[in-house]
Order: structure tokens, then sequence, then C-alpha cells
């Protein structure tokens, strides 16, 4: 027996080993570049894959074979990523979220690539470079982990790396070639994947498929370490290794045998779904680049061409059409994608678990296996399967609601593979269970005409998604989350509604497409097939029907030859170009061929006619119809003024009746009743009590760090203070988070701009009318008119300088009727007669009874805004009265932000 746990230790310990390699290459990769490279994995088997190839195809010697594979070519894949695919993206910005699709396009590509190349068989043949005593493959990490953690401690370059990581932009300027760390990073990172699949590949099959998707589950060992200490991730890995190895002892009875047995087989899987869904989330960006899901004109005539092409099949000679069928059906998985990742800003790497739960589901149900339901017919059978899976969609859509990017990303693959290795891989799922289609559809052109009917319908279903108030309220969440909440939109609701739709979306496309092939196949729902399906409708339009349409006939048409991998060699190259083209091939040749379109334009002669003809002055500002149409922005500290004028505000006036409705003086209030605040150690907030009583304007100020953006954030419900209470007309809203303060009457505005830059002028105003305390459909034509919006109305607000969006998001929280409006830092970016302007419209809204609460860092507006003032410092009140009798004070105190 002790031989028999000393020899599965060993065992334990070369896999922890390997492991242990892939998360000191992921740290690395990620502390150099900010990029967890989802492609680890696939550069690891494309090394295994020369290996064999200089090896058994061409007879090198092995010891030469590792030396040019492990230092030559592995660190050049490194490279060659760092050069051609991500340093562009870092010079664009560094949008974690154009990497993080750019890193799976190169797996996508890798694995494409691989399959054409070597085939798709697996190869039992790949030579061992150690043998099975694991103490030299735990030598070898426990060293590079050493020289890893002395190279970035003790080095000139390692301080070079930490400021990189800290700030990359600021790094520059001080004199660090940011370049030169990035491909140092990506060289090590490709090398110690090369490294890990050399090791593994001995103990498992080698094929395009299963290797990256091994490594991509040892993911955990690196996101337990959180991205930062490589001797977590050795110990992790070490741990998880000899616990996996030993399990494999244990041989229990009953039903529990399976599961135990699934689970001592697949640790890593398990520590992975802990890492993704129990710790704290890594990486804080958006989901996908918001110009991805811009909204792109639909060509002339595009559907009627999709019409034709999905019919064309109907006119094929015989009855065999195996390969068409499969289109309908991956069309609908693919429409999932455009409702969650489209229409909801939000990432989803886990689809294909729903598509193959609805498939096998399907087929349990028509063989009478599902536990506590009889046998089912096939006409019903899909049915069910969808109302099963549909509320399983919670399994990646509670992470969603407080994970983003990254971390999203993480949840929904963890997702994704605990269903394939727990659910797909299990005996009652591969024993080959067969599926029919109804009565009377056997046929598979009957069959392709009633997936042509469900896809018609699911096409309906995801268009309504996108229209009206369900549309804009999606699109808001998707363009801006904070933003969204503070218009009155439950964000919370809406992410989950996303996920539950897309899920029964995937399982209805799974079930069609198991009826199709005639059986459930687990190999066509792998983790590898929901990131290639991802990859594919995101370089294709996240938001786009059309995109989802054409994303599922390159997928199945281009894979349907001799030669498979085809379409994912083809949807990776895309992918890998989304940061430069990110709103698709068709945007993209749009933008192109824009210059070539000649625009008839007026000289300046012609313009004075026309002002002339039409009453209008030439000196008139540009804040109106004359709006740049490029994305000028204004604001900035010697930043020209890209035209944003102050007509707009001029030519509004400030009378009540242009404005919101009328109220009655003495509405409802906001206080603040000795609210504290803390942030670990450091408190911001100590005690602070402040009014905001309605018919008046409340301004605070203090220096930076003083606690003004925390109390407003308390306030506004973005933060759930640790003491205190916050109360509105008498009612403690503490508690209360801040889609629901919207609607109870309390609005804000952002210091940063919270526009949704999809929608137009007109519908970001809509968005907070029907969102807000009242639904009135004539409110926001009323704040339009108010803020000198109505030029622009149907403007997308993508097009717009500062100066406009400022006047946008002040209509979109007016047109809501709010009792309480907080604005923070109003005046930023708006010019001298702008701000004069806006300091009317704010005074009449106090008179016709608003409480307004002002943030504000320029006290000479203060001055001649505010009644009352609140001087903040160091978390405390330190000064409030009129504003004649406080601005001293505040002056002397620093009234800076």
């Amino acid at each position: 027996m002790a031989s028999l746990s000393y020899d599965l230790t060993l065992a334990g310990l070369a896999v922890g080993s390997a492991a242990a390699l892939t998360g000191i290459g992921l740290i690395v990769t990620y502390r150099a570049t900010g990029v967890l490279n989802f492609a680890h994995g696939a550069v690891a088997m494309v090394c295994v894959y020369l290996l064999r190839q200089f090896t058994v195809g061409w007879g090198w010697p092995l010891w030469l074979a590792a030396a040019v594979t492990l230092l030559a070519v592995a660190p050049a894949i490194g490279l060659v990523l760092e050069r051609a695919v991500f340093r562009p993206l870092a010079v664009l910005g560094g949008d974690p979220a154009q990497t993080l699709v750019a890193s799976i396009g190169v797996f996508v590509l890798l694995v494409g690539g691989a399959a054409l190349l070597w085939g798709q068989g697996a190869r039992a043949d790949v030579p061992t470079l150690l043998d099975a005593d694991p103490w030299a493959q735990l030598t070898a990490a426990v060293v590079l982990a050493a020289a890893v953690w002395a190279g970035t401690r003790f080095t000139r370059f390692g301080g070079e790396l930490r400021a990189v990581v800290d700030d990359r932009r600021l790094a520059v300027l001080a004199g660090i070639d940011a370049d030169r760390v990035a491909a140092a990073g990506w060289a090590f990172g490709s090398f110690t994947a090369g490294l890990t699949g050399v090791l593994l590949a001995p103990y498992v099959r080698l094929d395009p498929y299963g290797l990256p998707l091994l490594v991509m589950e040892v993911v955990a060992v690196a996101v337990a370490a959180r991205m930062r200490r490589l001797s977590v991730a050795v110990v992790v890995a070490l741990g998880i290794g000899v616990a996996q190895s030993q399990l494999t002892r244990l041989h229990p009875s009953g039903w529990g045998e399976p599961l135990l047995q699934a689970v001592g087989a697949n640790l890593f899987v398990v520590a992975l779904l802990f890492a993704a869904l129990v710790l704290p989330g890594i990486g804080t960006g958006d989901a996908l680049p918001r110009t991805a899901t811009a909204r792109v004109r639909t060509p002339a005539g595009a559907w009627i061409v999709a019409l034709v092409l999905f019919l064309l099949p109907l006119g094929f000679a015989g009855s065999d059409l195996t390969t068409s069928v499969q289109v309908p059906a991956l069309a609908v998985i693919l429409l999932s994608l455009v409702v969650i990742t489209g229409r909801g800003g939000q990432i989803s790497l886990g689809q294909a678990a729903y598509a193959g739960l609805g498939a096998l589901f399907t087929a349990l149900l028509v063989h009478g296996r599902f536990p506590g339901l009889p046998e089912l017919p096939p006409p019903y059978a899909p049915v069910v399967a969808v109302l099963l899976v549909a509320p399983l969609g919670l399994l990646t859509g509670h992470p969603a609601i407080s994970r983003h990017g990254l971390a999203l990303a993480l949840a929904t693959l963890a997702v994704g593979v605990g269903v394939s290795r727990f659910v797909f891989a299990q005996p009652y799922a591969a024993s080959g269970l067969t599926l029919g289609r109804p009565a009377g559809l056997g046929g598979d052109r009957a069959y392709y005409l009633l997936e042509l009917v469900l896809l018609a319908g699911a096409l309906l279903l995801v268009a309504a998604l996108r229209r009206g108030r369900t549309g804009r309220a999606l699109a808001a969440m998707r363009d801006h989350e904070a933003g969204a909440a503070a218009a009155g939109v439950p964000v919370r609701a809406w992410k989950l509604t996303a996920f539950v739709v897309g899920a029964g979306l995937a399982a209805l496309g799974g079930g069609m497409l198991g009826m199709g092939v005639g059986a459930f196949d687990p190999g066509a729902y792998d983790p590898v097939r929901g990131l290639l399906w991802f990859a594919a409708v995101v370089v294709l339009g996240a938001d786009s029907l059309l995109g989802a349409l054409l994303a599922a006939a390159l997928l199945v048409g281009l894979d349907a030859g001799a030669h498979g991998g085809v379409a994912a060699a083809v949807i990776g190259v895309l992918a890998i170009l989304v940061g430069r083209f990110p709103g698709g091939p068709y945007e993209a040749l749009r933008a192109a061929t824009r210059g070539m379109r000649r625009r008839p334009a007026l000289t300046p002669s012609g313009v004075r006619v026309r002002d002339a003809l039409t009453g209008t002055s030439a000196s008139r500002g540009p804040a109106s119809a004359d709006v740049p149409s490029s994305g000028a922005r204004s604001g900035g500290p010697g930043e020209p003024r890209a035209g944003v004028g102050s007509g707009g505000l001029r030519s509004a006036g400030v009378r009540r009746s242009a404005g919101v409705r009328g109220r009655s003086r003495g509405g409802a209030g906001l206080e603040a009743r000795e609210v504290r605040l803390a942030y670990g150690k450091f408190v911001a907030l100590r005690d602070v009590s402040l009014s905001v009583p309605p018919g008046r304007v409340t301004a605070l100020v203090g220096p930076n760090g003083a606690g003004k953006s925390s109390l407003f954030h308390c306030l506004a419900g973005t933060v759930r203070p640790g003491g205190g209470r916050v109360v509105f007309g008498g009612r403690d809203i503490t508690r209360l988070p801040a889609h629901a303060r919207t609607r109870a009457g309390v609005a804000r505005t952002f210091q940063q701009l919270a526009v949704f830059p999809t929608l137009t002028v007109a519908e970001n105003v809509r968005v907070g009318a029907e969102q807000g305390r009242v639904r009135d459909p004539a409110a926001p034509d009323r704040a339009l008119r108010l803020l000198g919006l109505d030029a622009v109305r149907d403007r997308p607000a993508a097009d717009l300088p500062t100066g406009v969006l400022r006047r946008v998001e002040l209509a979109r929280a007016l047109a809501g009727d709010p009792y309480v409006l907080l604005l923070d830092e109003p005046a930023a970016g708006l010019d001298t007669a702008e701000v004069a302007a806006l300091t009317r419209i704010l005074r009449a809204l106090a008179a016709d009874g608003t409480a307004l609460l002002v943030v504000e860092h320029d006290l000479d507006l203060v001055a001649g805004l505010a009644d009352t003032v609140y001087v903040l410092a160091a978390g405390r009140v330190v000064a409030e009265g009129p504003a004649e009798q406080v601005l001293d004070g505040a002056h002397d105190a620093g009234g800076t932000r």
C-alpha cells in the first residue's frame, strides 16, 4: 500500500510539475503584457506536433529536436504573436476586451492550422523527453519559478517589468522600452507553453483539441495565484496533481461512483470552477470592445440574398442534405450569442455547454431516460429540453452580475469545461444516444423546412430584443453599465434575462443539431467549439443577425470538405484582426470605401447664401446642426474645443414650460445621516451628515481625497456605506440599489461621461424617460428642447463632442422627472458661455422644486449657483452654510477634486 501511495504521488508530481510550468508561463505573460493568454495550450500543442514531426517524421535526434522546438521555435512563436497581434493592440490603448478576443483568435487559428497540417486524429507516437521519474520535471518547475522570482525582484529588467505592469504609458514616458519587456514576456511564456506540452504529451492523447483544452483547464493554477504569486501557483499545481493521482485509489460503489470518479479524474476542472466562480475575479475590463457592438446598417437587399441562400438547398438534387441541415441549427445557437454578447455586452465562452445540454436532454427525453419525466415523442422533447436548460443559464448569468471582462470569460469557460467533463463525458451521455425526427419530417428536405421555420422564429425573437424599450435598455447596459443603472435600468435582472434567453436558444439549436445528425455527439459540443463560435460571432458582427447566419454558413461550409480546420483557421485570422477592424468585416469595408464616395459641400460663399435664405447667422455656434461628425472631444487643458459652442443651451431658454413638468415646491429631499465608509483600513467617510432640500442647490466641495466622490456614490447607490443612513423623503434607502433610487426619483450624472454611444441622442434621453420615476412619452422631447439638443437628436452619441454629451447626460437624467438631481462636475468640458447657460437651467430646476446636489471643483461656479455649501476634508464635514459665508474657507482648504 505504501508503495502504491508513493507511485501515485510520483505520478501526481509529474502532472503537477507540468501544470506549475503552465502557471508560471501564464503569470509571466500576464504580468508583462496584461494579457491572459488563452492560446497558451494551443502553443503547447503546436510545439508537441513540431517535436513529433522533427523526430518521427524527419528522423532528427531527440535532443536536437527538443532544443530547436523549445529554444528556437517556441520563443519565436511568442515574439511573432507579440509583434503582429498584441503590440498593435497595446499601441491602440491596450483594451483588455480586444486583447481577450485576439487571444481567443490565436487559439482558434492554431487549432485550425494544426488540424489542417496534421489532421484531426489522435497521435500515440509522441517521443518522451524525460522519463517517468518526476523529479526532473519538478526541478525544472522549481528552478524556473525561482529564476523568474529572482529576475523580477533583483534585476533592472524586473523593475521595468513591474513598471510596465503598473502603467505602460507612464513607463514609456520614463524611458522604459515597454515593447522589449512585452516581447520578453511573450517569448518566455511561449517557451513554458512548449515545455509544458512536451512534458504532458506522453500522458495524454495528441490531437488539435485535447491538449489545448487540457492546458486551458490548468489556468486554475494561475487564477488561484491571482496572476501574480509564482510560489502559490507552484504549490497549488503540485497539490492538485498529487490529490488527483491519489483519488484514483478510491472505488466507491453506489450512485456516487461515477461522480467521484469524474471528480478524481478532473480535479483541475474542479479547481478551475472554484477559482473562476468563487474566488474574487481578476481583470475589470469590459466584455467586448464597444465598437464591436455598434450598430451597423444592413446593406440593401442583404436579407433577400440571405433568404435565397438559405432556400437554395431545397433545390439540390436528391434528398441528402446532411450538411445543409446543420446550418440553421448552428445559426440558432449563434443567435444566442447575439443576445448575450451583441445585445447584453457580456462575454460567454460556454454556449457550447447549453447547446450540448439541449441535445442531450432531447435524446434522454425521447428515450424516456430523463429522471422524473416520461418518454416524450420527438416533437415535444426539444420544447421540454429548452424549458429545462434555459434556467441553467443562471450558472453563467449569476457570475456575470459581479464579474466583467477577463473574470467573466473565465467563469463562463469554467462552466463550459465543467459541463463537458462532468456531464457529456459520462457513460450515459457517451453511449451512442440516437435522436429521431418528428413524424412526417424524417426526410432531410422536410426537416430542413422545419429548421427554417424555427430559425425564423428565433430571428424574430432576437430582433424583438433589439428594438423598443427592451432593446434600448439592453443597449444601455452593454454600452455603460453604471450609466444604465443610473438611468433606472435594472442591470442585474437584464443580465440574467440575457443569459437565460441565450441558454434557451442554444438548447433549441443543440436539439435541432442533434436531430439533424440523428445522434448526440459529445465532441460536437466541447469547450473548443464554444470558443470558435464566440470568435465567429464577434468578428462577423456581435449585434448582427446576418452576422450569425453568415457565421453558421461559414463554419459548416468551410469544414464540409475533406480537410477539417479550415473554418477555425479563417475565423482565427479574423479574430486576430479584431483590434484593427472591431466592427467586423463589413464595417471595415464600409470604412475603407467611405473616402471614395464624394459628398457635395458648400463653399464659404454658398454657406453665407444658405444662412441668408434660412434666416440664420453664420456666426452662430456649431453646437446644434453643425456639431462635427468625427469623434472629436473637448474639455482637456489646451485641447481645442471641437466646435461645442453655447448656442444649444442659449437657444433653449430656461422657461419652465420648456423643461420638466412643473411640480409644487416642497417635494422630496435627500439626506445623509452619519454616513461612514471605509476601504480596508482607509476610512473615507467619518460620520458625514448632509441635507439636500427640495427647491435649493446644495454644493459639496473639498480638496482631493476629501471623500466627495465616496459620499456621492453612497447617495447615488453605487456604494453601500458601512454605517449611517441615506434617507429620501423620509424613507431609508441605504440598501436600495442605484436603479431603484432612480426609479424612486433620485437621478445622477457622472464625472466621466456615461452616455450610450451606440444609441442616438434621442434614444439616450428616451432610456431615462422609460426607466425613470415617471414614464411620460413627451418627456424626452421636453428634455431635448430644454438642453438645446433638437438639432442633433438623430445623431449617434458616439459622433458628438464632450460639451454636447454633457447635455445629453443631463437631459437623460431630467427625462425621468426626478425629485433629486445629483450632479458630479456638470461643467467639465463646457466653455464659459455654456457654464453660464447651465447655471441658469439648474437654478430654474431648483425654482421648479427639484433638489440639486452639485459636486464641483470650480468654486466660481459654486458661488454663482449654490444656496448651501458643504466643505469636506479628510472624510469629515468641516464647514457648512450659505455659499458666501463658506467659500472663503473652502478656498483655503483647496477646492479641487
